[in-house]
């Protein structure tokens, strides 16, 4: 299958994954969104791939959204948006093959959550974090809610939500977020020694511990994602969305009116 917005590279049993817009920091739109779906069904279906590496073209993973694409977003619009995000999450989650996230510059908005699906995530010291859903008037998706609620509890997720400000590589190594920091010239090669190890063991035992372990991850999901949805759907009208989109673009702060 041809892709044109992501590229896919298979190789001595891993499939590397590769979001491809570098321009504007493989923001996602619509289509790469679909692309990313295929890419990761297709993997998940080749019997040769027993591991995949997720990775961005460029100085950036994943920036978010591509808000060219987002400003004229209607609720109908928004909601399948948002479903097709949940489609590509829940097959990350249930591929029966590890999927390593390689973060290699900024993991913002959707480019976070899409990491967090990941079941291993190695960064770059110049790398981050941040949920930026927020600074235009929207909700954390792809899930963001349900695994930072999760992974660092209730408190410290909410500041990160909430706020929607930057968190460094090395507090996403000390939280928990980043399993492995390497530096930014060494970032492929290290995710490519742990996919080479991961790859040379017991595929079906390495499945069935993913799937496992994956259980409290997936406990709620559905419910969450259904929320998500119907609440992402209703930001998109606000007042809010469509202020922080523009002073995006004119390159100031938002003056947000709660409506």
């Amino acid at each position: 299958m041809s892709f044109k917005q992501i590229q896919v590279h298979v190789e001595n049993k891993i499939g590397l994954i590769k979001m491809n817009r570098p321009d504007i920091r493989n923001a996602m739109t619509m289509e790469s969104r679909k692309e990313l779906l295929a890419a990761f069904q297709q993997l998940q279906n080749d019997s040769s791939v027993h591991v995949v590496i997720l990775t961005g073209a460029g100085t950036a993973f994943c920036a978010g959204g591509d808000l060219r694409t987002l400003k004229d977003t209607n609720s109908i619009e928004g909601r399948k948006r948002v479903k097709i995000g949940h489609d590509l999450i829940r097959t990350v989650l249930r591929m029966e093959k590890p999927v390593i996230a390689a973060v290699n510059g900024a993991a913002a908005g959707a480019g976070f959550s899409l990491a967090l699906a990941c079941d291993m995530v190695f960064a770059t010291r110049s790398a981050f974090f941040v949920q930026s859903f927020i600074q235009v008037g929207l909700i954390p998706d792809l899930g963001s809610i349900h695994f930072l609620t999760g992974l660092l509890g209730h408190h410290r997720a909410k500041e990160l939500m909430m706020l929607g400000e930057r968190v460094t590589a090395d507090q996403a190594h000390q939280m928990g977020i980043v399993n492995h920091l390497t530096e930014n010239d060494d970032l492929l090669e290290k995710a490519y020694a742990t996919a080479e190890k991961l790859a040379n063991l017991p595929g079906v035992a390495l499945g069935l511990t993913k799937a496992i372990a994956n259980q409290n991850l997936t406990d709620y999901l559905e419910e969450t994602l259904e929320m998500e949805a119907l609440a992402q759907a209703l930001c998109f009208q606000t007042e809010d969305f469509h202020e922080g989109v523009e002073a995006f673009f004119s390159k100031r702060s938002p003056k947000f009116t709660g409506k």
